[in-house]
């Protein structure tokens, strides 16, 4: 059954591929397909610039900037990102690494950067390639047939409209469009945890050349971030199991939130001269989560509205980018070579795990003693502290050869795992209170 609108039931828009969602996944997107002349629409339902969290970006962002041709309006806007810190309350001294000491020496920094100004940068670039970039515009449901997708939308003026498609592209992030209406959007059981943020003015910095770099702080129920901007703010968040935001009871959202600094005295000590920006403190119970599929006949999800892992590596926006470039030959053979279409799905598909999958087997096992042992005191057998370097810089696309050593990391993990046994049993029995509490909260 055929699902064209009824004449007369509201404004119809036509396009070729429609994109919900104009953050970087979408964005990145619609910039591609309309340099091949695509008649590309991209409905976001805010205005930019807007807030948004995820502000430290990776080396390997940084070719994909050069692609789209932005990467000197990034760079005008970022903080230059050379390494990590990495502070452990069960360490004297702190780990500095760099990603110029990864196996690819071509890729030694990064940003970071306000993501209401990377955002709009992307955005307004896909409006000069074409792209008909529309604000305000949010997509309320989405009906599809053989010939292509019927979306529902509310306009920037309230009115309802009605827009056509040959191909749909779920790019909304976490809203997850399609995932949510389509009912599959699933937690991941491995990886549930929530965040506490703000912004503060006179955090204390690392020095020189470091102090763009992003610290990653562990504490008791979790994990800090400290991200400096080229604004002179800085970005400080708690990323920690759900259960702990539990224990905030009748305490303010920021108070809750500087109790929990408390219990991280390094960081603490960082911002005891610091004040909040706006008085402002944001929270987001967005768990960990993934889509059980992500393509269909004649449509795809981008990024966070695919998947979104604990942000502790700084993946989100390289994910969401790739997932943009993984797309184009996708829509390709899906509209112009409709014979070549299922092998297009079957490798989006894998491409879109890919990168998931790369990065949490260390994000599941951050928190255990024996991986934190390798951040906080890492060494080089077989070359593996440069291709664990190369994972953090984002390098897993390319043709870098850090399979085999990061292969011979995990062996290595698994052995000395096994040598400290008591500490990686305790630490695996609280990792499973923590997730059974959170499946009993239904979270």
């Amino acid at each position: 059954m055929s699902n064209h609108p009824a004449p007369g039931t509201a404004p119809t828009h036509q396009c070729e591929v429609l994109i919900v969602g104009g953050g970087p996944a979408g964005a990145t997107l619609a910039t591609l397909l309309a340099r091949q002349g695509r008649d590309v629409a991209m409905l976001e339902k805010e205005h930019h610039p807007r807030f948004h969290i995820g502000e430290s970006l990776l080396p390997a962002n940084v070719s994909l900037f050069d692609e789209l041709g932005v990467r000197a309006e990034v760079e005008a806007i970022g903080m230059p990102k050379w390494g990590v810190e990495f502070v452990s309350p069960q360490h004297t001294e702190r780990s500095y690494v760099e990603f110029g000491d990864a196996l690819d020496k071509s890729m030694p920094y990064a940003w970071q950067v306000r993501r209401s100004e990377l955002d709009e940068i992307l955005f307004r670039n896909a409006a000069k390639a074409g792209a008909r970039a529309l604000e305000g515009h949010q997509v309320k449901r989405v009906d599809f047939d053989a010939e292509g997708a019927t979306a529902q939308v509310t306009g920037e003026d309230g009115g309802a409209q009605t827009w056509r498609c040959r191909y749909l592209i779920d790019a909304s992030g976490r809203d997850t469009l399609l995932a949510s209406q389509f009912r599959t959007k699933t937690r991941h059981p491995k990886h549930a945890s929530a965040a506490v943020f703000g912004h503060f003015r006179n955090a204390r910095r690392l020095e020189g050349k470091k102090e763009g770099n992003i610290t990653i702080l562990w504490f008791e129920h979790g994990w800090f971030w400290f991200i400096p901007l080229a604004d002179g703010s800085t970005s400080i968040g708690a990323v920690c199991w759900p259960y702990f935001l539990k224990t905030r009871q009748q305490r303010s959202l920021k108070q809750f939130f500087f109790d929990t600094i408390a219990m991280c005295p390094a960081l603490a000590e960082r911002l005891a001269e610091a004040e909040l920006v706006d008085d402002q403190v944001h929270a987001t119970g967005n768990y960990s989560y993934t889509a059980n599929a992500c393509t269909g006949e004649r449509w795809a999800l981008l990024g966070d509205a695919y998947a979104f892992i604990d942000p502790v590596f700084s993946s989100g926006v390289l994910l969401a980018m790739q997932s943009a470039f993984a797309a184009v030959p996708l829509i390709e053979a899906t509209l112009d070579r409709p014979r070549e279409a299922a092998a297009a799905r079957r490798t989006f598909e894998q491409k879109m795990a890919f990168g998931p999958r790369e990065f949490s087997w260390f994000i599941f096992r951050v928190t255990n003693p024996t991986m934190r042992e390798f951040f906080m005191a890492p060494a080089n057998p077989f070359r593996v502290k440069e291709a664990l370097l190369s994972l953090l810089a984002g390098d897993i696309y390319g043709s870098t050869p850090l399979w085999r050593p990061l292969r011979i990391l995990k062996g290595l993990y698994y052995l000395v795992s096994l040598q400290n046994l008591g500490r990686t049993w305790r630490a695996w029995r609280q990792r499973q209170v923590n997730i059974r509490d959170v499946e009993a909260s239904g979270a």
